[in-house]
């Protein structure tokens, strides 16, 4: 990469971008912890003293959430919101957030105090630094019951030894983009969406910084161990084959050991006769080779309802309602206007 490039400003790559800087909030009945929320959000981006929007993605909210946003969209027109016709999942509403976004840079953050919007300017600082892409990664996981800690140890081993890019422990979705890498991420248009593999796939300037997550301040935790499995399972197979090769191997063991096993058996039966023992190796052998199949055969299936999914090419998400973010003209603004 030659100097001028290196000092390029990253900022000045977008000059459609209506404000220096978004920050997508994706929400799913978050009424009891939104209103501290967007005032400790307020008072950070108010204090850095350039254009910004807040933008509020509403996945499909069932209690009070949709009327909070919409009294404070009232009171602060830099905010925005969108409102999913139904709930369409948290990594649907990034994606919409990112879509929608029109900041230069864009950060990325949840709506319940675990993510300290009080980090946003240390990101900014980061990205000015040169980074593209600033990842918050959490000093520990103490916050996490010691089961949930083992099995995120474990999935983060297992997917690193399976994927081609690296997706590293700790690191959620908690970030910070630049326009170019937004504008990348926008370009992946599959069904069924890993967000932290597309924001380790897409590559770029990136750098880390650590941050201490807080307890929830309020409500609890929409994930659930049976969510959390199928997120860890559309993980392993949108950035990896490996489970379909390792199928075809434990295939090709089996196909190998009954062959020994044959002449094992013709020969014994050649030198000592025909016996009648030898049931229990017969079940055994049925309920190995069986299981085998199944699990080869829901390896493959897993496989096909992606691809089910992807021909189908419905689009990801449908809004009920949008009102985008009023940004005052700044200097900066007009400037890229010009």
């Amino acid at each position: 990469m030659n100097d001028a490039m290196q000092n390029y400003p990253l900022h000045a790559r977008s000059p459609a971008s209506a404000c220096a800087l978004s920050v997508v909030v994706p929400c799913f009945n978050e009424e009891q912890v939104l209103p501290a929320f967007h005032a400790r959000l307020l008072a950070t981006l108010r204090s850095l003293g350039e254009s910004w929007e807040i933008l509020y993605i509403d996945d499909g909210s069932s209690d009070g959430t949709p009327d909070l946003l919409l009294q404070m969209q009232e009171l602060e027109p830099a905010v925005g919101v969108a409102r999913f016709s139904r709930n369409f999942g948290k990594e649907i509403a990034l994606t919409a957030g990112l879509r929608l976004a029109r900041g230069a840079s864009v950060v990325l953050i949840d709506a319940d105090l675990q993510h300290p919007p009080e980090e946003i300017p240390a990101m900014l600082r980061a990205m000015r630094d040169g980074a593209d892409v600033v990842n918050m990664r959490r000093a520990s996981r103490a916050d996490e019951s010691p089961t949930k800690r083992f099995f995120a140890r474990r999935f983060y081993s297992l997917i690193n030894r399976m994927s081609e890019v690296p997706i590293r422990d700790g690191i959620g979705d908690f970030r910070l983009f630049s326009r170019p890498a937004v504008d990348a991420l926008n370009q992946l248009d599959e069904r069924c969406r890993f967000m932290k593999g597309l924001f380790a796939w897409i590559g770029f300037r990136e750098t880390t910084l650590l941050y201490h997550t807080a307890p929830r301040a309020a409500g609890h935790t929409k994930w659930r161990y049976r969510q959390l499995w199928h997120f860890a399972l559309e993980g392993l197979t949108s950035f990896s084959v490996l489970p379909l090769k390792l199928a075809s191997y434990a295939g090709l063991a089996c196909a190998l050991a009954a062959f020994l096993y044959a002449v094992v058996f013709a020969v014994s039966t050649l030198l000592m006769g025909e016996p009648v023992k030898g049931f229990p190796t017969l079940i055994i052998s049925i309920l190995l080779l069986g299981g085998l199949q199944l699990m080869a055969t829901g390896i493959l299936g897993e496989y096909l309802g992606r691809l089910f999914i992807e021909t189908k090419r419905r689009p990801l998400y449908l809004l009920e309602a949008y009102r985008p973010a009023i940004v005052p003209a700044t200097e900066l603004a007009l400037r890229r206007q010009s």
